[in-house]
């Protein structure tokens, strides 16, 4: 299937944030995703690529997080590395580096160095542990980062481990999201005030922001730190996946009273003669109920039963299945770009819509271009590989 945005094509503008420069420092993870969703908005995105190879495995031009940027090699640790750099910085409007902390200043390229030429410059850090702290040093990823943070542990059955998230809680969601809501915060300052400043975004604290709900709900004595034995964590019986008989999943959010009468009733169960669904007793019976109910037929003949009303029940989709669903592609959640399926620019701009402009970059594949547009002649000069 061809997977086409139905939004009107950008007029004289790429996005919300055309005529904005950002300089990312390439990485892994959260900060090119962070890097990403600024070029998706119309940012000028130049990424800083070593000239050895990355750290990841992979054909770069697949890479969908470095869609809507250009590529430079500079070689850091030679010579006029950092100087080349800290040129670029004078002329981007945010940077966004996720070394290490100290890493940075330890190349020449960090906060103090950068911001001596451009003091308007936004300076974003993304990293797991913060810039201090006892851990700031320590190496980590994702599981860890959501670990201390403590939403780990809200995931999954409460007689199995917690259920890993792949990378989406941490990185993306604790990380990304915070780095570029914090980048894009401090822009605003610095346009005003003419002073630019370092945004500190570390995963364990975005994780922990997201928690915010469940620390309001353990206050008041309406949430259990029991896995699996909440609203909205799977322990409520409408609100949690059920087996289909085919193996399938169906995804059940029956939350308010009028959409929970219509699920049970297309459940083909009769509401009245159900126990008391507010009554977290009762809710292993139920959960038997509905899971034997679900077993009787497949995702799809489930799905067809469900499908136009309002009983919040929906299948649970693969990646592939989902850039097909009907919503999805008539609104263009996913696209077709550049021979690559993937998810559209969000959110949606009525007036400045983000683009997809180029594909994923190459390394070091318009370094020329970026001296000409960046007014930097000296960058088109190759980088000696040091690998």
């Amino acid at each position: 299937m061809s997977h086409r945005s139905p939004d009107p094509p950008a007029r004289a503008c790429a996005g919300p944030l055309d005529g904005v420069r950002v300089l990312e420092l390439a990485g892994i993870g959260p900060g090119p995703f962070a890097a990403m969703l600024l070029g998706d908005l119309g940012a000028d995105v130049v990424r800083v690529d070593r000239p050895a190879p990355g750290p990841l495995a992979g054909d770069p031009a697949h890479d969908v997080t470095n869609r809507n940027k250009r590529s430079v090699l500079v070689d850091l640790k030679s010579p006029g590395g950092p100087e080349t750099v800290r040129a670029l910085a004078a002329r981007a409007d945010i940077l966004v580096e996720g070394y290490r902390p100290g890493v940075a200043e330890r190349l020449g390229v960090g906060p103090e160095e950068c911001m001596a030429a451009n003091p308007a410059l936004v300076y974003g850090r993304m990293t797991g542990w913060g810039q201090r702290g006892p851990l700031a040093p320590r190496a980590g990823h994702d599981i860890g980062y959501i670990a201390t943070a403590g939403a780990l542990s809200m995931l999954g059955a409460p007689d199995g481990p917690p259920a890993v998230p792949a990378n989406l809680l941490g990185d993306y969601a604790g990380g990304s999201l915070y780095l570029t809501t914090g980048v894009l915060a401090a822009l605003l300052t610095a346009r005003t005030t003419g002073r630019g400043q370092v945004v500190d975004a570390a995963i364990v604290d975005g994780t922990a922001h997201l928690t915010a709900l469940f620390w309001g709900m353990l206050a008041a004595g309406t949430w259990r730190e029991d896995r699996g034995t909440n609203l909205l964590d799977g322990g409520c019986p409408y609100y949690r996946v059920y087996e289909t008989g085919d193996g399938g999943w169906m995804a059940v959010g029956a939350l308010e009273p009028p959409f929970y009468t219509t699920f049970v009733t297309l459940l083909g169960l009769s509401g009245d003669a159900l126990p008391d669904r507010s009554d977290p007793r009762n809710w292993p019976e139920l959960q038997a109920l509905f899971t034997a109910r679900f077993k009787t037929a497949s995702r799809e003949e489930w799905t067809a039963v469900f499908e136009g009303t309002d009983a919040c029940v929906a299948p649970v989709l693969s990646l592939r299945e989902a850039a097909d669903h009907p919503h999805l592609t008539g609104r263009g959640t996913y696209t077709e770009a550049h021979g690559v399926t993937q998810p559209a620019p969000a959110p949606r701009f009525s007036a400045t819509p983000g683009t997809l402009r180029l594909p994923p970059a190459v390394p070091g594949a318009h370094t020329a271009d970026v001296a000409r547009d960046w007014d930097l002649p000296h960058l088109s000069e190759p980088p000696k590989d040091r690998s």
